[in-house]
């Protein structure tokens, strides 16, 4: 297991993160501690829930499974945001909110401090220095180490980071993004700034709901272990919207076509590709089964080369305006002046 420093932090983190949003719903508390053993077995250290993964049970199972372990070795992240309950004031970044929510994931997670306290989506209705303010007391008391972002768009990010340094406020270290070879939009503005920044990108989804993993065929019905065959009602009409893209085989046949000459899975292939990628510090992987898992994990020991990276970047290139993006528009412009960097 390769290890990154966790964004522009002194901690360490391993360059697989073991995500939790199955925990309490799709896996059951006895496979959950089997998914983490197995995980720190194999040298991760890095484990990612949040508050309202499965209202709560996510939290509650890392935390009996923390109890006994040498805290020093492992790096817990939590987030907070969306509702955990009914009245106007259980959700979104205020003071209020975010310091109820994060004295709740404590007691859960059974732990005196949060190692990653990530704000879980932007609140447009919060003031962003409000925000900021409450993470930075947070730090200073000790309840965290340090804090992130998630889903953040470029601009907030950049404003988030502009501010703490105006305000004198712990800053953030990373940014919490959906991004596989599949959905890359976050190149256009928020991979940049990030960069800008010095801040680690931490991708969820990078195997694209299931569909970099090889286990959804052209133009049939899912079927079978898979999220979308046992419970169609999640998603059918995003299932047809990507089924119908030309792209979408494209760059599962590359990934395929990869995956057999290195002898390796179409999972660990699509992982390798997005802990490849530029800022990038860790990737989060959201197994159900411990099978799942193991075959994840087979992403760790792969290197692909810079001709296959180059393929699969060339293959799964996001669509483009020309403007402000394109060939026409700024960027490319800005590109050339720079050397093509």
């Amino acid at each position: 297991m390769q290890y990154r420093k966790l964004g522009n932090s002194g901690a360490v983190v391993s360059a697989y993160c073991l995500g939790t949003m199955t925990f309490g719903a799709e896996s059951d508390e006895a496979t959950s501690f089997k998914l983490m053993d197995d995980y720190v077995a194999a040298g991760g250290n890095f484990i990612d829930t949040a508050n309202v993964y499965s209202a709560g049970v996510s939290e509650e199972i890392v935390g009996k499974w923390l109890k006994g372990k040498k805290l020093r070795d492992l790096v817990i992240t939590t987030k907070g945001r969306f509702p955990m309950g009914d009245g106007p004031n259980h959700h979104g970044l205020s003071r209020k909110n975010l310091n109820e929510a994060l004295d709740a994931s404590l007691k859960r997670l059974g732990v005196e401090h949060i190692d990653l306290y990530q704000i879980h989506a932007f609140d447009a209705l919060t003031p962003l220095e409000e925000t900021l303010r409450f993470l930075d007391d947070s730090t200073l008391n000790g309840k965290i180490a340090y804090y992130g972002l998630s889903n953040f768009l470029g601009w907030q990010l950049t404003k988030a980071v502009w501010l703490a340094k105006a305000n004198g406020y712990q800053p953030p270290v990373t940014l919490q993004p959906q991004y596989n070879l599949l959905v890359r939009d976050i190149e256009h503005e928020v991979v940049p700034a990030a960069l800008d920044a010095g801040i680690g990108l931490l991708p969820w989804s990078p195997l694209g709901g299931g569909w970099l993993s090889g286990k959804y065929k052209r133009d049939q019905m899912p079927t079978g272990a898979t999220r979308l065959g046992e419970n169609p009602a999640r998603g059918m009409e995003a299932f047809d919207k990507r089924n119908s893209k030309s792209v979408t085989w494209d760059v599962i046949g590359a990934v395929e076509d990869i995956a057999e000459a290195r002898r390796a899975t179409m999972a660990q292939v699509a992982l390798a590709w997005v802990a490849a990628q530029p800022a990038v510090t860790s990737v989060i992987l959201g197994a159900r089964t411990t099978e799942q898992l193991a075959d994840n994990l087979g992403a760790a020991g792969l290197e692909l080369s810079t001709h296959e990276i180059a393929t699969l970047s060339a293959v799964s290139k996001p669509e483009m305006s020309d403007y402000p993006y394109g060939e026409g528009g700024i960027g490319q412009r800005n590109r050339k002046l720079e050397g093509g960097r």
